[in-house]
């Protein structure tokens, strides 16, 4: 084994043993040099990979920490926001900025199937982890597949979880970028405008009609997107 992969697994383990919890300190670079007898620079390889994994913090000139978990929503399904967030026995808030019937632009239009200029329904919610914002979602639905969507009151129920009650689909495309987001993205997900976010994009259809086109946008730093499946194309459960 390469002497940077003893480290990182070192750390590794410790973090996954729970010896070493969010926001522990360290090591610094000089004891792991003393503990491993190998190089600075071997050791310094460990710590930029780990942190380039999330899974620690290094701050220039005070040391190297234990990075927070961030939160994974999978992506071969629909993940329902709100009950995974409850279900780590955390808060959750959907703060609805807008609901309203616009005109498709060519994209919109493209993406479900209609002409450009048509009516369709938007809306703009934020959804928070204990009042820390996690996702804003950007949302344009067809009318012609969910005609009352418009007149909800979403305060009770997001949007998201309507469309599976009342618009069922049978096929869904996600697609994942990293982007910058813009200033005002930025200012309702509380965050700088110079750091990434995770963008998810997913089309659903009914029938091969197309139902929605929505974008989510995540703060890299706070939350994560991934999925475990077998062969058979299945996600596991647990």
């Amino acid at each position: 084994m390469a002497l940077y992969q003893q480290v990182k697994d070192f750390i590794s383990r410790k973090i996954q043993e729970g010896t070493w919890r969010a926001g522990d300190r360290l090591p610094s670079e000089h004891e792991l040099v003393a503990q491993f007898g190998i190089s600075r620079m071997t050791v310094n390889r460990a710590l930029r990979e780990l942190m380039e994994q999330g899974r620690i913090v290094r701050v220039a000139g005070v040391g190297s920490f234990v990075a927070e978990d961030k939160p994974q929503s999978t992506l071969l399904q629909i993940a329902n926001l709100a009950s995974e967030i409850r279900q780590r026995g955390h808060d959750y808030r959907c703060d609805m900025l807008s609901v309203e019937r616009v005109s498709a632009t060519l994209e919109v239009a493209a993406a479900l199937d209609l002409r450009m200029g048509a009516s369709v329904f938007h809306s703009l919610c934020l959804h928070r982890e204990n009042g820390v914002p996690v996702q804003l979602e950007d949302r344009y639905v067809s009318p012609q597949q969910a005609p009352e969507f418009i007149a909800q009151d979403f305060s009770h129920i997001p949007p998201s979880e309507y469309l599976i009650r009342n618009a069922p689909f049978d096929q869904v495309e996600h697609v994942v970028d990293a982007v910058l987001p813009t200033p005002e993205q930025a200012a309702w997900l509380e965050m700088p405008a110079t750091e990434p976010c995770l963008q998810l994009t997913r089309r659903t259809w009914s029938r091969t009609v197309p139902v929605t086109l929505v974008r989510c946008l995540h703060p890299a730093t706070r939350y994560r997107l991934g999925s475990r499946f077998r062969t058979d194309g299945n996600t596991v459960i647990g």
